[in-house]
């Protein structure tokens, strides 16, 4: 027998203990959320600090010049990078708070180096 359908939201508090960094910027590019994985992530470059900053800043060419436009025209950006032989997927999408668009969220995590990869039908 399947459990009865709710209708009501549950509130869950994920985002710290997601592991992956979750940094979130509104439309002037002013870092105004970080989970502790993107502060951990991030440390070097201030960490918790970094709050209140604006991430064009700590972004450079050809990056800088896709965020800005992604804040001018919101879209999805989606992407591999590779650094000290760690793989990392990067996602960034549009920030909506009641259907308006606030900013820019960015979700990134590390890949496994043995990652498999199915094929689906």
């Amino acid at each position: 027998m399947l459990p009865e359908k709710r209708n009501e939201q549950v509130s869950i508090d994920w985002e710290n203990g997601f592991n992956g960094a979750i940094t979130i910027c509104d439309l002037q590019g002013t870092i105004v959320y970080m989970n502790q994985c993107s502060i951990e992530q991030f440390l070097k470059y201030g960490g918790e600090k970094l709050l209140g900053s604006n991430l064009l800043d700590c972004h450079s060419e050809p990056s800088k010049t896709k965020l800005k436009q992604m804040l001018e025209n919101p879209a999805d950006n989606m992407y591999t990078s590779e650094k000290n032989g760690l793989k990392k997927i990067v996602y960034q999408t549009p920030w909506r708070q009641n259907g308006e668009i606030k900013g820019i969220i960015e979700i990134s995590f590390y890949l496994h180096p043995e990652m498999p990869h199915f094929i689906r039908k």
